[in-house]
């Protein structure tokens, strides 16, 4: 039960106060610690590189996830004082869907510059200067519907399975990927270890997100067959193993297709891409990520006896009731 009560108040947190300042955000800290590693890498070798990039993200997973065990030194009601704030600061609901709706807001006022800015800022890494009106709400599509997976949902399945340790394990390897798993330079091997930790981790909660996607397009009345089919034929057509799962769902059952510069192409439909289109979009993305938190990142529904990775033993009593990785 202790774990339900952590993540409920963890969300309560994030609705009302959103990030904490960056002076006290762990995720800053890990941003800080990839860098600084980074900087002392090997020059040349692939293989060398290679080795460096597993250390950095093998020390760096190990050091912001171990520490968090010692909080199982202390009893319950003292645990969950500082655990709220740590889980919170693991996930991000609120700042998803605000970035969502800050581009929605701008392309709702026909203000094209305002939106690409807001969905550089906040939802993607490639360069939006030159999109156009259908290419950053196709953008802002894409990012809401994997997102949830990167931002919510595998947070969640690790702290699920592994208390704040699993959480901050995952978030660090995702950070990770997030600034060193790209194609370029010496981050085609340097980042290598990242890029497929990060992917070996997302795969569950990736395929789980997917099929929440679908149970909660049916509840906002969306064509879900539709969604089912663009999921069978085109979630192989991205790079990543895991994105497409989500982002084809949702293609298909908004109706559009979804494409990035000579990257991927996901035809679920030829609707235009509308503004429109991105606000069914954040009502899927607010329902998904409702059934997210029912499961309370827990894969396994019908039992909460997971230990905590914050106290000594298992939960004993179980509940009564059944973001930026664009490349």
């Amino acid at each position: 039960m202790t774990l339900v009560f952590i993540l409920l108040c963890a969300v309560i947190v994030d609705f009302l106060y959103g990030e904490p300042p960056s002076k006290y955000h762990p995720v800053v800290y890990m941003g800080k610690y990839i860098k600084a590693f980074w900087a002392k890498r090997p020059s040349g070798r692939e293989r060398h590189l290679l080795y460096f990039g597993g250390a950095l993200v093998v020390s760096g997973a190990l050091l912001f996830s171990w520490p968090l065990r010692l909080l199982g030194m202390f009893p319950d009601v003292v645990m969950v004082i500082p655990a709220i704030p740590l889980l919170k600061t693991a996930f991000s609901l609120s700042g998803l869907l605000r970035a969502g709706e800050d581009v929605l807001a701008a392309l709702k006022k026909g203000n094209l510059p305002q939106a690409r800015k807001s969905l550089s800022w906040n939802l993607v890494s490639r360069d939006t200067s030159d999109l156009s009106d259908e290419e950053v709400t196709g953008a802002a599509v894409e990012s809401m519907a994997e997102n949830l997976t990167d931002s919510l949902a595998s947070p969640l399945f690790f702290f699920g399975l592994f208390g704040l340790p699993g959480a901050f394990f995952y978030r660090f390897c995702n950070t990770c990927d997030s600034m060193i798993g790209y194609r370029a330079g010496d981050m085609e091997w340097g980042g290598k270890a990242a890029a497929r930790l990060d992917d070996i981790l997302n795969w569950i909660p990736a395929r789980m997100t997917a099929f929440l996607l679908l149970a909660a397009g049916a509840m906002a009345g969306e064509n879900i067959m539709a969604g089912a089919e663009a999921l069978r034929t085109q979630r192989k057509n991205t790079p990543s193993p895991n994105a497409g799962w989500t982002m084809s769902v949702m293609a298909g059952m908004l109706g559009v297709t979804l494409e990035k510069r000579d990257t991927y192409i996901l035809s679920g439909g030829n609707e235009p891409i509308t503004a429109e289109v991105l606000r069914r979009c954040l009502k899927i993305v607010r329902i998904a990520a409702g059934l997210i938190l029912t499961r309370g990142g827990d894969p396994r529904r019908s039992s909460w006896d997971v230990p905590l990775g914050l106290n000594s033993g298992p939960i004993r009593s179980p509940p009564t009731g059944g973001w930026n990785t664009d490349g």
